[in-house]
């Protein structure tokens, strides 16, 4: 989807949800007989909560890419972002509070060395639309360690998984011939998103979490780092939702972005080769 698109992805995720409800109930969620009764009231509760949300931040994230700590002297640490929304930084105030920037100084502060950051991420991308973002980097442009954010678009555009899936084997593939460690960050706990009422909410749930394990699987075996932003991060939102997400209740605000930053710091580290322990949520390759 290019950020011209008129329709915004929170609202098609509502939309599709919505639709994908009786797959749900032959799951169990739900029973057949009430499944059609499930989706008219699925359906409504989109079309209200489309209205709440809206799009008054644009599709236009900061720009935020420069050099960090630069008084550090030396060769800058080559950091890449690529996915969608939350990897380019939308709903940040100014640069600084978005994703990469938060990234780029933490790790320039850990390593006691400039980061030049480089933000190929675009608003709206599924997870096909990446390897297009790699593409389009300059030819001798070469990252030190690259992050990877997406999936949220997968599920608002009902890509099967396994489909969604083998593009980010491609993803990292291409990341790590261009020389760069690679952090996958999966896909977020879209239950954390309050506009979204019950059962909604609960259903686009359950999507993301089986997209969001198999991510973490195949990422692993591709050799990338893997960090869990539902169990990172995730109850951040839910229990401070205020703080954690944007006005329009459905990206990270800047502190959200502050806390997703740090979050996912150790295994940007890790990569780098420069932490040796990890916590809970962040899991290593199967072959570096």
């Amino acid at each position: 989807m290019s950020v011209a698109h008129k329709t915004s992805d929170e609202a098609r995720w509502l939309a599709v949800v919505a639709a994908t409800a009786g797959v749900a109930g032959a799951v169990g969620v739900v029973g057949a007989a009430a499944g059609a009764g499930l989706v008219t009231l699925l359906k409504r509760q989109a079309a209200h909560a489309r209205e709440v949300i809206g799009l008054p931040l644009g599709e236009i994230a900061p720009d935020a890419d420069k050099v960090y700590r630069k008084r550090y002297g030396g060769r800058p640490v080559e950091l890449l972002i690529v996915g969608d929304s939350i990897a380019a930084g939308l709903g940040a105030d100014t640069a600084k509070g978005t994703l990469g920037a938060r990234l780029a100084k933490g790790t320039a502060k850990r390593l006691e060395r400039p980061v030049r950051l480089r933000t190929a991420a675009v608003v709206g991308a599924e997870t096909s639309m990446v390897p297009d973002q790699i593409a389009a980097l300059p030819e001798r442009y070469r990252p030190d360690v690259a992050v990877v954010i997406v999936g949220g678009n997968d599920v608002t555009h009902r890509i099967p998984t396994g489909d969604s899936v083998a593009q980010l084997v491609e993803v990292i593939g291409s990341l790590r011939a261009l020389g760069a460690a690679v952090v996958v960050g999966t896909c977020p706990d879209v239950g954390a998103v309050r506009p979204l009422p019950q059962p909604l909410r609960s259903l686009g749930r359950r999507v993301a979490r089986h997209l969001a394990a198999a991510q973490a699987e195949a990422a692993l075996a591709a050799g990338a780092h893997v960090v869990s932003l539902a169990e990172v991060v995730g109850p951040f939102f839910i229990t401070n939702p205020d703080e954690m997400f944007s006005i329009d209740r459905f990206h990270p605000s800047a502190a959200g972005y502050k806390r997703t930053a740090k979050a996912m710091l150790p295994s940007v580290l890790a990569a780098l080769g420069h932490v040796d322990e990890l916590p809970f949520g962040h899991l290593r390759p199967v072959v570096e």
